[in-house]
């Protein structure tokens, strides 16, 4: 090691001062030195040897300073660990650790040799206990050889002989060894002969580098594909190889950074990259969190950009519709049944639990008149039960697949010419539709289906014939039904039924009618008994709500809208459009609707234990909620929430999320209602500003009430002050505690902070030996929510992990938004109880409630 050289002139130096008659031979010696040093920098740099180790402290790097390979320890770890990490454009960044497992607990107590056995060792200095080993091949080894173990140039760390540099005599090398990082020239795959499989490894942490929960790895079941995985389940599926690239990474492009191939043959199977340029750095590393990236380095602003990521949404979810279910990010829901197939489960699939897929809705029957129905522009399914041809044309994998009972499909297995047969059997699962490069997938139907697609294909012929020939004659049908229209609105306006029809559009310049079911006033009036004062459920801001039975018995919630209410035909219509449109099984369910007489009203279904507030803020029936229903209550919120904000077409502010807006089925879960004050935010809003502020002081945030600024954090914040609710059984509007001098949110706070916040939970909860620690997890997520920033506020994707997290780990809440200081005036009351009223603000509110 060059460390090593100047000492040992030194020491030859020192003995020529006690010998002057051998200065001309120490002259030449240090000359020679010197051009030694020049002629072989690599050999001092970049190896070591059986006589050479490196000690922790002392590093080796490539040739021309790419990498560096020596001892480090994580960002606040003490462990030490032996890796590789990049030495010019972004020192410190790590492609390789050794002993990621098993770490050095002390610094500068080991050292990394070529051992007796001919293999590269880890092993602390004093104890000579092994930390980690090389696994070389089965190559025997002669210790007498010269061995070298080399950093090069591409981040490869190799063990070989001296006078060999041949890649296919090493004895062992990194690059079979991976961890999360993909460098140019590694392969990801197996060795068929010698069963080693190389796959990424994602870290556990970002300070620990010991195995993870995810790994990028080729599966070798049926056709090879390659994937992310999770507990040795497919958590995101690239797919199989098409001969241009994965069939669910339609993002694998040709381009200018990085060129890329699988190979598949009866010795290996593997995918590789490799740079298109030595001056364009590229990586590709599978993070903690099982997602995967393409990043290539920005000499000019000195960081990694993202070229790509894995999964991109939610679709590429592995298996998120089931069998036979096919997804796409442009349709609501985003999971639908193949042509021909049905879910197995309705309930679940309406409540956009889709997992347990489709089935077919007519009976396969082999050998009677199958045939094939074309799914254009697809991910291919899972090919874990799959068979393929490279030689076999299309048509005779048709032919094949029809010969076997229990081939399900089939698709061509060259993308790149329509060559070769891919044949699968059994259930077809993880398909999305792909805007490009997706692929053509052929799936086997029964003749009765093909009948019915082929009615279908006629009967658009005909249409698509009749319109040529017939053009003026549909022309004028269309002016006809246009005034027919107009003339049927205006009828409406005056307070008349509309004739006929089951849709209904709202307003005159509206684009798209409700596909609602119309009552007539005739039929909710005999389903309410003529809106008796008996049924009568309660009375919001926008009238009064009802309860009935419609002739086959099924309970209703009639909402009555008042002929002077304060709420618009704009609202009532935003109210039907949007419920009609949300799917979810904490979303109340609308049924219907009736415009007659004047009368503007909405069918609901009936929700029997009414509102959540008539229980939490009622110490009697309070005792019906215990901790476990409360904690359910949360939970269903948050996901109907999320819901809203996320998975539904459109991203939906609901503005008046509070307590009586949450109405209880039969088993006590919640659902959301009432959105006639929600708004829909389209493609890439965020927020939305208003001059007119509604909604229930108490519930709103901060920059809602003050600059009418709303956004899906404004329900994250109504959402906390509900959750804080729930627990202490207390109103935050117009609470009230003895000796106090903060509003509900700044009580909470103060115990918070001063380390008691379970003296505030409602006495009617029975808590168990684990409810504490849950109901803490419920308060601090609370306080997260009505932090006073909306930026500092969490999401609701981030609100429904957390609360389904059994730890406790999470950012440290700051002051909550309207922390008001109150003043104590003493009434003439009994006992003289101190009230406190908040005085700190003043604001004028239009309230719907």
């Amino acid at each position: 090691m060059p460390q090593n050289r100047p000492t040992t002139m030194a020491t030859i130096i020192n003995s020529s001062t006690k010998h002057r008659s051998w200065e001309p031979f120490i002259s030449s010696l240090i000359l020679c030195s010197h051009m030694f040093i020049l002629i072989n920098p690599a050999t001092s740099l970049d190896t070591i040897t059986p006589t050479m180790p490196i000690d922790d402290g002392q590093t080796i790097i490539s040739t021309n300073s790419n990498f560096e390979l020596g001892f480090f320890s994580p960002i606040n770890s003490p462990n030490r660990y032996l890796g590789i990490w990049y030495k010019k454009i972004s020192p410190g960044t790590l492609v390789w650790v050794a002993n990621r497992d098993r770490p050095i607990p002390n610094k500068n107590n080991a050292t990394l040799k070529i051992n007796s056995d001919g293999k590269l060792v880890v092993v602390a200095k004093q104890k000579q206990s092994f930390f980690w080993a090389s696994k070389n091949s089965s190559k025997s080894v002669n210790t007498d050889q010269n061995l070298i173990a080399q950093l090069l140039d591409s981040g490869n760390f190799v063990l070989r002989f001296s006078n060999n540099d041949d890649p296919d005599e090493y004895l062992w090398q990194s690059f079979d060894y991976p961890t999360d990082t993909l460098l140019p020239g590694m392969k990801i795959g197996w060795d068929l002969k010698t069963g080693l499989n190389r796959a990424l490894c994602s870290w556990r942490a970002i300070d620990d580098p010991s195995m993870g929960n995810y790994s990028y790895a080729v599966d070798i079941h049926g056709v090879p594909q390659l994937g992310i995985w999770k507990a040795g389940q497919f958590s995101y599926r690239a797919g199989s190889w098409n001969g241009l690239r994965f069939t669910g990474s339609p993002q694998l492009n040709e381009n200018p950074v990085f060129e890329y191939t699988f190979v598949y043959n009866q010795n290996e199977a593997y995918y590789t990259t490799w740079a298109r340029n030595n001056s364009v750095v590229t990586r590709f590393v599978l993070n903690n969190s099982g997602i995967a990236r393409r990043l290539t380095w920005n000499d000019r602003n000195k960081e990694w950009v993202v070229y790509s990521s894995s999964p991109r949404d939610q679709c590429d979810s592995f298996g998120l519709c089931g069998a036979h279910g096919i997804c796409s990010t442009d349709s609501s829901p985003m999971c639908r049944c193949l042509e021909g197939f049905v879910p197995k489960a309705v309930s679940d699939w309406n409540a956009m639990d889709w997992s347990n897929g489709c089935v077919r809705r007519s009976k396969m029957r082999c050998g009677e008149g199958e045939g094939f129905r074309l799914y254009p522009s697809v991910k291919l399914p899972d090919t874990r039960n799959s068979w393929v041809s490279l030689t076999m044309g299309m048509k005779e994998c048709e032919e094949m697949c029809l010969r076997n009972c229990s081939c399900s499909g089939h698709a061509s297995a060259n993308a790149r010419d329509g060559s070769g047969c891919l044949l699968w059997f059994g259930d077809l699962i993880d398909m999305r539709r792909l805007v490009d490069n997706g692929q053509d997938l052929y799936i086997k139907m029964p003749a009765s289906e093909l009948v019915r697609h082929s009615h279908r294909k006629k009967r658009l012929i005909l249409i698509v014939a009749g319109v040529l020939v017939l053009s003026a004659m549909v022309l004028m049908c269309l002016v006809l039904y246009i005034c027919k229209k107009r003339r049927q609105k205006k009828e409406e306006k005056k307070g008349e039924t509309p004739r006929s029809g089951r849709t209904y559009a709202i307003e005159e310049d509206s684009k798209e009618e409700l596909e609602l079911p119309l009552f007539g006033f005739d039929v909710i009036s005999n389903a309410t008994d003529n809106f008796s004062e008996a049924n009568k459920l309660g009375e919001g801001g926008f009238g009064p709500v009802f309860k009935g039975k419609l002739g086959e018995g099924k309970e209703i919630a009639v909402k009555r809208l008042s002929r002077n209410t304060a709420q618009k035909l704009s609202e009532f219509e935003s109210e039907a459009e949007l419920i009609a449109k949300l799917q979810h099984r904490n979303l109340v369910k609308l049924l219907g609707y009736c415009i007659e007489r004047d009368e503007r009203m909405l069918v609901y279904e009936f929700m029997s234990n009414k509102s959540l507030d008539l229980f939490i803020f009622d110490q009697a029936r309070g005792l019906q909620l215990d901790w476990q229903k409360r904690v359910q209550i949360i939970v269903g919120i948050a996901r109907g929430l999320l819901y809203l904000h996320q998975d539904s077409r459109l991203r939906i502010v609901h503005r008046d999320l509070k307590a009586s807006n949450i109405l209880l089925d039969d088993e006590m879960k919640p659902k959301i209602s009432d959105f006639g004050l929600a708004r829909c935010f389209g493609g890439d809003e965020i927020e939305a500003n208003t001059t007119t502020v509604v909604g229930t002081y108490g519930y709103m945030s901060p920059e809602y009430t003050t600059d009418g600024l709303f956004s899906i954090k404004s329900d994250v914040f109504s959402f906390g002050v509900l959750v804080l609710e729930i627990i202490t059984g207390k109103k935050n509007r117009g609470f009230y505690y003895q000796d106090c001098h903060l509003n509900l949110l700044g009580h909470v706070w103060r115990l918070w902070t001063g380390g008691s916040p379970l003296e505030l939970i409602d006495e009617s909860i029975v808590l168990n030996s684990s409810s504490p620690s849950e109901v803490l997890r419920c308060m601090h997520v609370g306080l997260l929510c009505v932090q006073h920033s909306a930026e500092d506020r969490p999401s609701m994707s981030s609100v429904v992990v957390m609360l389904s997290n059994e730890t406790t780990n999470f950012p440290s809440p700051q002051h909550p938004g309207f922390f008001t200081e109150r003043v104590m005036y003493e009434t003439e009351s009994s006992g003289n109880q101190e009230y406190c009223t908040a005085i700190d603000m003043t604001m004028t509110l239009l309230e719907s409630r």
